[in-house]
């Protein structure tokens, strides 16, 4: 099902701009194969893909074989952090939200004064996770029943 679901989106992103794509690392033997190989395996040299770059290192140039994994998704634009400060702020006007009950407003709030250029990882990946919870709150209203919540307020910013 996920190579379907991968070859898909490939061809249809390939063929919009005019270009066959091949998702090589979908054969459904060698993902139960990597998933199944002890991690000491997969990163015997300390490195990430460890496996994966030496099976391929003789036709991999050395600055793709040497390049250190970058993360996904990740954008490194500042209006999107600045995106999210502005949502942040507006999720703190809304003081009734139930995401109150999970998330600490104050460090919410710390979150979206910082400077947005300079946001650190942990506190945009707070604001972020602080607003996926507040529009699943949004979307499916559930009903949170525990007497104290405290205990588990700030999970988000790394606490």
């Amino acid at each position: 099902m996920l190579r379907g679901y991968l070859e898909w989106g490939e061809d249809r992103a390939g063929m919009a701009v005019g270009l066959e794509v091949r998702v090589p690392f979908c054969d459904h033997r060698l993902v139960e194969y990597v998933y199944n190989a002890p991690w000491a395996l997969k990163s015997f040299d300390g490195r990430e893909k460890s496996l994966l770059r030496e099976a391929a290192a003789d036709v991999l140039p050395k600055s793709v074989y040497g390049r250190v994994k970058s993360p996904y998704p990740s954008t490194q634009d500042p209006k999107y952090a600045a995106a999210l400060q502005e949502q942040g702020k507006d999720l703190l006007a809304r003081t009734g939200h139930p995401v109150f009950q999970l998330v600490d407003p104050g460090r919410l709030s710390a979150a979206v004064r910082e400077a947005a250029p300079q946001t650190t990882p942990a506190s945009r990946s707070g604001l972020e996770h602080a607003l996926d919870l507040a529009v699943w709150f949004d979307t499916y209203a559930p009903g949170l029943h525990s007497p104290d919540l405290n205990s588990v307020r700030g999970a988000a910013y790394g606490r």
